[in-house]
């Protein structure tokens, strides 16, 4: 069953994880990787895995606001996934919007995701149509993801970087990435599709 959202959900509350179900590639205790401070959830990026909502949903539009801590470039890498699906592993099926410094807006379709035109494991990276947009390390950036049926649009701080269409993927957890960089999210808030 996936929720489509009737008003604004705040699934980070700012608090603690309530509502969250980590996965680590070494099954490492979460709380050496994910901590919440002052109202900021903060990964280390290590191990490699990710902290997703207990629930699944579909047609929404999802802001997370994110920084890196420093800049590292090779090291600092993260990503939303949206329409994670059972059972959890790294890496889970599901479509990642790309949180990689200097690469946000790009899609990954991972575990046999697919979309229009890319269907095959050599095609599963979407790349963004619009050059890069994201603000310099320990600034914060706006990442908006609309899922409405089988269509995905990715904005990094207001402007389209990227859009899927025919996606094998309508609804599934939502999840934040540990993939090595150190990073702080102060919002993940779940909203209803705006009105065409």
């Amino acid at each position: 069953h996936a929720t489509v959202p009737a008003g604004r959900v705040e699934l980070f509350n700012g608090k603690d994880f309530s509502g969250w179900i980590f996965c680590s590639r070494t099954n490492t205790d979460p709380t050496l990787t994910w901590t919440v401070t002052n109202g900021v959830m903060r990964c280390t990026g290590q191990p490699y895995g990710y902290a997703r909502t207990d629930k699944n949903f579909r047609d929404y539009k999802l802001t997370v606001e994110w920084r890196f801590v420093k800049v590292a470039p090779r090291a600092d890498n993260t990503g939303v996934f949206v329409h994670v699906q059972p059972p959890d592993r790294v890496w889970p099926k599901c479509i990642e919007c790309q949180g990689q410094y200097q690469h946000q807006g790009n899609l990954i379709l991972m575990g046999g995701a697919t979309c229009k035109g890319h269907a095959t494991p050599e095609s599963r990276a979407v790349r963004a149509l619009a050059p890069q947009h994201e603000k310099a390390a320990g600034e914060w950036n706006t990442y908006e993801i609309e899922s409405a049926g089988d269509r995905l649009k990715v904005y990094v701080n207001g402007r389209l970087m990227n859009e899927a269409t025919e996606c094998s993927l309508r609804s599934g957890a939502i999840a934040i990435q540990s993939e090595g960089g150190e990073f702080e999210v102060r919002k993940v808030l779940l909203e209803p599709l705006p009105a065409e």
